[in-house]
């Protein structure tokens, strides 16, 4: 079977995903285009090369309806002839694009192909694509789950009652997001991987100056009365502070076979080394993570002491610890330059975000493998290993 490498992984920077916030005005179509239009710059690959574009988005409806992907490929002006599909795997959507563009590479399906993903969620809030009144689980789900799911807010403060997660270690944990997203963007460290965007350089939602202090005085975001009364567990710790916000944002990632890479010139960023798709308790709904990375750690046959960085998505602080209370890894290796607390979480657009700021943090740091993992609505996640080149 062939390899599958990066050779360019870009971003945008990541706008607040309010009206008025720093990308608002930037259609998801123009948005997405922007990136894999720098991706072919960067790279110099000739787009009418490319097999497929595969692009994650969430809620695909109103100006992400109608397959966003392959409409940002013809406005980033790839030719007619290359294709492009849009998937939803919630929160994972765009890692999950990387998992399909690298398997299809190391079939022989595809000699290149681009992942990525698009949220902005200042024009299509979240939830937009159920409209009012409307039940997306069907009967089914409400006799398997007859006292109901929750939304995933609930989900972050039940995880924090059954890892007996701490409002302070929450908070801390969000604090040192911002810090290491603010150092990260002092140093230049950022500068390889975000593409500017009419004006617009840096993330717009790290806040350098968060302490402890400011974050223990914001109220619980998701206390319901209802909801705290079926589970009495929970100490309604979860906050807007330890919590990813809301946001706009794309990105892309260039996956090739290392021959292909050598033929054209191209020089690899990291190999796709293992991937693993898992699903979990859909109440819990976001620590699949768990079981995820023990998943691709064995297929790939490596230990987590074989890991030097990590990237975890950070939709909620509780998650990523209780993720690090069952796996025993070194928070010290973990989102390294600040996760979605700090830079933010545009939905569609996470996975790969977080597989270009690793591929770059890997390059940085000398590392040799990378782990990237992602939870997700519905009780998913997807984890996949990275290898330097």
């Amino acid at each position: 079977m062939r390899d599958a490498v990066v050779v360019e992984a870009v971003r945008t920077p990541i706008g607040r995903g309010k009206p008025n916030g720093s990308l608002a005005d930037v259609h998801p179509v123009a948005l997405l285009a922007h990136t894999l239009r720098t991706l072919v710059e960067r790279s110099g690959v000739d787009p009418a090369l490319i097999d497929d574009v595969i692009g994650g988005t969430v809620d695909q409806v109103g100006e992400q309806a109608m397959n966003t992907t392959r409409y940002a490929a013809l406005s980033a002006g790839f030719p007619e002839s290359v294709p492009a599909t849009t998937v939803d795997r919630q929160c994972g959507s765009s890692q999950q694009a990387v998992h399909f563009a690298a398997q299809g590479v190391m079939a022989g399906a595809y000699d290149i192909a681009v992942a990525c993903g698009v949220e902005s969620m200042s024009r299509v809030p979240m939830w937009s694509n159920v409209p009012a009144g409307k039940d997306p689980f069907g009967p089914g789900i409400a006799e398997r789950y007859p006292e109901g799911l929750v939304p995933q807010g609930i989900s972050a403060e039940l995880i924090a009652a059954k890892w007996s997660i701490t409002r302070e270690q929450m908070d801390a944990f969000a604090v040192s997001s911002h810090r290491r997203a603010a150092e990260a963007w002092a140093s230049g460290l950022f500068d390889a991987e975000v593409a500017p965007l009419d004006g617009v350089s840096r993330d717009e939602c790290v806040r350098p100056g968060s302490t402890p202090e400011i974050l223990a005085g914001l109220k619980p975001a998701y206390y319901d009365p209802a909801f705290a009364e079926r589970f009495p567990q929970i100490e309604w710790n979860v906050t807007a502070g330890n919590a990813s916000p809301v946001n706009d944002g794309a990105s892309a990632v260039l996956i090739t076979s290392g021959d292909t890479a050598a033929r054209l010139g191209l020089r690899p960023l990291a190999r796709l080394h293992s991937f693993a798709v898992t699903g979990s308790d859909p109440l819990l709904m976001l620590t699949g993570v768990v079981p995820a990375t023990e998943k691709v750690l064995r297929r790939a046959r490596l230990t987590l002491d074989d890991i030097d960085l990590f990237e975890v998505n950070e939709a909620f602080s509780s998650v990523v610890l209780a993720w690090r209370q069952e796996t025993g890894a070194d928070l010290a290796k973990v989102n390294v330059n600040g996760g979605a607390i700090a830079l933010g979480h545009p939905l569609g657009a996470s996975g790969t975000r977080l597989t270009t700021t690793l591929v770059h943090a890997m390059a940085q740091r000398g590392a040799r493998y990378g782990l990237q993992t992602m939870c997700e609505a519905g009780g998913l996640a997807n984890a996949m290993i990275l290898e330097a080149l």
